[in-house]
């Protein structure tokens, strides 16, 4: 039964995240429950490899789980989730790419190319991870933009409004920041 209005309804997650955010365990358990497939399937648009995903996923319900007291409401807990999700798997091909780097792997002639160190269609998902850690080198400011507007699909007030910038700032940051990546993308094809 629903604790939020009597009924044999599931709460929708934001009323969970706030109820979770204000120190309800039951409200967390049951939003951890209700994000998992969604956090799955996100995951899986950054990380091509199942396994890479899932582990990224893990990663992203236990920083939910840690830090859903710093969500504040302010936007809509989806807008948090989908910045947990990207961070978390943007932190899991680091650690790949790391792990690639300090153990060359051997090639088997009847496997292909590990799909998690290479890429072999410019624009691809492992591009873009590359385009985004170079990006963060470069011009830091500039990916927030890119992630919320491009990956997480915010529309532009929503994305501004998580960034903490005017939206006149946001939008021109986010078209120097895919004038940045554009050629970065090309240049791996």
């Amino acid at each position: 039964m629903d604790r939020f209005r009597g009924e044999p309804l599931v709460a929708p997650t934001e009323d969970l995240a706030r109820a979770a955010a204000t120190g309800d365990a039951t409200a967390l358990d049951e939003l951890l429950q209700a994000i998992r497939p969604e956090v799955l399937r996100r995951c899986a648009r950054f990380l091509p490899c199942r396994e890479d995903a899932e582990e990224a996923a893990q990663d992203a319900l236990l920083q939910v789980a840690r830090k859903i007291t710093t969500f504040q409401g302010r936007s809509r807990f989806s807008t948090w989730l989908y910045t947990v999700v990207a961070n978390c798997c943007r932190q899991k091909y680091r650690e790949l790419k790391r792990r690639a780097a300090e153990q060359p792997v051997a090639i088997d002639t009847e496997r292909h190319v590990d799909p998690r160190t290479t890429s072999v269609i410019a624009g691809s998902r492992l591009d873009l991870l590359d385009a985004l850690d170079r990006l963060e080198r470069e011009h830091p400011q500039l990916v927030e933009p890119l992630v919320y507007r491009d990956i997480c699909q915010l529309d532009y007030a929503e994305a501004a409004e998580r960034a903490g910038i005017p939206l006149g700032t946001f939008k021109s940051r986010l078209h120097e920041a895919r004038k940045q990546v554009r050629p970065w993308l090309t240049e791996a094809s």
